[in-house]
């Protein structure tokens, strides 16, 4: 689907207008936004028939999932910014030609980004305002935006695991912490990219439209240096969670090993006293004696007990 709004020379929104106008009346109008919504292949043909744009451009439109980046060309800049679904959190690709007249926005997937923007300038009463860039601005504003609610989600798994009201187990636990820091890991590769293309775009001395704007354009890219922290903090944290757990069950896995060896070492005489009288030669004496049985079961309750109180006395049972 194709859609345009643009701007006439008094500063009149023309929506929904169709290619055919526009460019028999293009003389008429101040600047055009075209959205190339889910385009299909001939809408997708336009970009080359109508507009001319530059086949590599054009390439990087059809071709999905290309790193974020600004290229320049003759008359005008193209853009390839990453948005990001809240439902799965995959990487969705948005688009961008602007001129000094017209931008025009290409995505393979519905947008609410570009929704939220179109109509907020169809509801727009200061017209005048607008113009490309500072559509773009709006667009990379909404884009950047819409991440903070998924990092704060993780945000808020991460202190549940932290906080473990629901007493899981560690396994369960530790799996969760695996898949938060996998999802960490693909956000980051879709904020640092984005940093750097902001970075590119007010520091460029071509986008003439951005210089009017360094302001709103730098708040952009503040907030993608406190995403950037974000991100890197709750990584970090999510190796001091796995690091507290591995300790905890390293040393229960102590504590458990010290308990057993206790009981090991207390048995170890009373099984060598066990092993000695049970061999039934017949030239042990202690074997005959009438009160034999009573007093090796006598010395081996004080073996124990001694051993008991030893163990005790050094603080294994701590």
């Amino acid at each position: 689907m194709i859609r345009i709004q643009a701007v006439n020379k008094k500063n009149e929104l023309s929506k929904d207008i169709s290619l055919e106008v526009l460019k028999a009346d293009s003389a008429n109008f101040k600047w055009f936004w075209i959205d190339f919504d889910q385009p299909t292949e001939e809408e997708t043909a336009e970009l080359d028939k109508t507009f001319q744009f530059h086949p590599l451009a054009i390439e990087d439109c059809i071709v999905k999932l290309q790193r974020p980046k600004m290229d320049y060309y003759e008359d005008y800049s193209f853009f390839v910014t990453h948005s990001l679904n809240h439902i799965d959190e995959s990487k969705q690709e948005i688009n961008f030609f602007i001129g000094s007249n017209y931008i025009i926005s290409y995505h393979h997937e519905a947008s609410k980004e570009i929704n939220e923007v179109w109509d907020r300038l169809t509801l727009s009463k200061k017209i005048n305002k607008w113009d490309p860039y500072l559509v773009m601005y709006h667009i990379f504003d909404k884009i950047v935006d819409n991440y903070f609610p998924i990092v704060y989600q993780l945000e808020d798994r991460l202190s549940l695991i932290e906080d473990n009201p629901n007493d899981e187990s560690m396994e369960e636990l530790l799996e969760k912490l695996f898949d938060i820091r996998h999802h960490l890991l693909q956000i980051r590769y879709t904020v640092i990219p984005m940093r750097d293309l902001i970075y590119r775009v007010i520091n460029s001395h071509r986008l003439t439209g951005v210089k009017e704007r360094y302001e709103y354009f730098a708040d952009i890219h503040d907030h993608l240096l406190k995403l950037t922290e974000m991100i890197d903090g709750n990584r970090e944290l999510t190796n001091d969670i796995r690091d507290s757990y591995l300790s905890i069950n390293s040393h229960q896995t102590n504590r458990v090993m010290k308990v057993l060896t206790v009981i090991t070492t207390i048995f170890m005489p009373l099984t060598f006293i066990a092993g000695i009288y049970g061999m039934n030669f017949e030239n042990m004496p202690e074997l005959t004696w009438k009160y034999g049985y009573y007093e090796t079961l006598f010395l081996m309750f004080v073996i124990g007990a001694g051993m008991f109180w030893w163990f005790k006395k050094k603080g294994w049972f701590r």
